[in-house]
């Protein structure tokens, strides 16, 4: 005879399933809410113009500079070899997305959770995804503001009352404290789409004019510099540039996060055929910029090639116009993962009650954040370096490549094991030595500069 079971017991036995669900639920209801996680119906080509928006930034007007301080064999070969190690390490991030069966990992730094542990794969990944994703947030807000004032400098065909770069760094920060609250990645998919479709307009603009100018007469491709030091340190600050074109990684899993997925058609398979699109228009864009602008103007050409080209007037004004749109769309698409994580730290870790209140506060003052630093130090080029080699060069270059060591274990001397090495010394090269460079650059830059010029 079974022994039966008295009532309080089976209450009390109850209760930790109806926690559980109730845990369940609200973790649900939260991620249904929070930016990454909250929409899942992307289609293959939303991929591929958000890697396109993540990818081409405004870094590419400057990479006729940074061949100016490569030269043209080691130039050549960098760009092309980036490009390959880029592909190869952003084809590991899209495969690891969904390596746990049943699981995702929508965010870079859950990635980095599986492959080095709870705690340090937060110590690992964060740091680097938000100096990644602010800097280039910030130097975004200086170059649509630098792009706004150019674009007033053309136009105005008398003599105009000189209008301080501050000021239109505002006008350009306005247009985000509206954009910034766009709930999720699907919603800002049309800004996204635009920004590609200008990325790839403005990239085309700036070769083509440059062969519509021919090459310059007292053109020269020797290096700028009159001084070995400071050929070096220019070769190291160019590294930082390119570093800084390849630099879409850092959002690539929270995209691919918006991708259904079901065992039958897991989501690589959309991811992947995006990437592909994406790294093609990439090619199209970064190549004939940066090898026919250097052919043009040689050694003298400015840090933002669009400078250079002074004429004709309403092509140069477009291309500045659609750097402004590219731009726009480029900085909601690396603000969203730095809005998801300050809203999952205020929701899941301090409590607070998932709104749209809450919203608006956090998201303005993020905007408002980027805004000012940039109003404070606006020097472009410099910026770039510095950041192209500190952050991206790890999270672009080669974090993928160790974590799919320490995830994979590939045996010791296989292809996977050479390869995944090779582009894990030759991305640590990049990060040590770029970042001098670009250091140097924002010290010279800083001598005779002014707050708030």
């Amino acid at each position: 005879m079974g022994t039966q079971v008295p009532p309080h017991q089976k209450v009390e036995s109850e209760t930790p399933s109806t926690i559980d669900e109730a845990k369940l639920a609200k973790q649900k209801a939260i991620d249904d809410w929070l930016p990454i996680t909250s929409s899942r119906n992307a289609k293959w080509w939303y991929s591929a113009f958000h890697n396109v928006t993540a990818m081409v930034g405004a870094g590419v007007l400057s990479l006729p500079f940074a061949m100016a301080h490569l030269g043209w064999g080691p130039g050549v070969v960098i760009m092309i070899l980036s490009w390959i190690i880029t592909l190869y390490t952003l084809w590991q991030m899209v495969e690891m997305h969904e390596m746990v069966p049943g699981k995702r990992f929508d965010r870079y730094h859950e990635l980095g959770q599986h492959a080095f542990g709870e705690k340090l794969g937060l110590y690992i990944v964060v740091p680097q995804q938000l100096i990644c994703e602010v800097g280039v947030d910030i130097v975004y807000m200086v170059t649509g503001g630098k792009s706004l004032q150019k674009i007033h400098k053309l136009l105005c065909s008398k003599p105009c009352k000189d209008i301080k770069l501050t000021y239109f760094i505002m006008i350009f920060a306005s247009v985000h404290f509206v954009l910034a609250h766009l709930p999720n990645f699907n919603s800002i998919s049309g800004v996204s789409l635009a920004a590609a479709v200008m990325s790839l307009s403005y990239s085309t603009i700036a070769w083509s004019a440059s062969v519509h100018k021919g090459v310059q007469s007292d053109v020269q491709y020797g290096y700028k510099a009159t001084t070995t030091p400071g050929t070096v340190f220019n070769f190291l600050t160019a590294l930082g540039d390119v570093a800084f074109a390849y630099a879409g990684h850092n959002v690539v899993l929270e995209i691919q996060a918006t991708i259904p997925s079901t065992p039958e058609k897991p989501s690589k398979g959309p991811m992947w055929r995006g990437v592909l699109l994406a790294y093609i228009v990439v090619a199209l864009c970064y190549f004939p910029v940066a090898f026919i602008g250097f052919y043009m103007f040689g050694n003298g050409v400015e840090d933002n090639i669009l400078i250079s080209l002074e004429k004709p007037t309403w092509l140069i004004v477009a291309a500045n116009a659609f750097v402004v749109i590219h731009v726009i769309g480029s900085y909601q698409l690396y603000a969203m993962p730095v809005f998801d994580m300050i809203e999952t730290v205020l929701v899941k870790k301090l409590h607070f009650r998932p709104t749209r209140m809450l919203r608006f506060i956090t998201r303005n003052l993020y905007v408002a954040a980027t805004m000012f630093v940039g109003i404070c130090f606006p020097f472009f080029g410099a910026l770039l370096g510095f950041f192209g080699g500190f952050a991206f060069a790890p999270t672009t270059y080669f974090l993928p490549c160790i974590m799919w060591l320490a995830i994979y274990k590939p045996k010791k001397f296989s292809l996977s094991w050479c390869t995944n090495w090779i582009c894990i010394i030759l991305g640590i090269l990049l990060m040590t030595l770029s970042p001098i460079g670009g250091l140097r650059s924002i010290i010279i830059s800083a001598k005779g500069y002014k707050f708030f010029s």
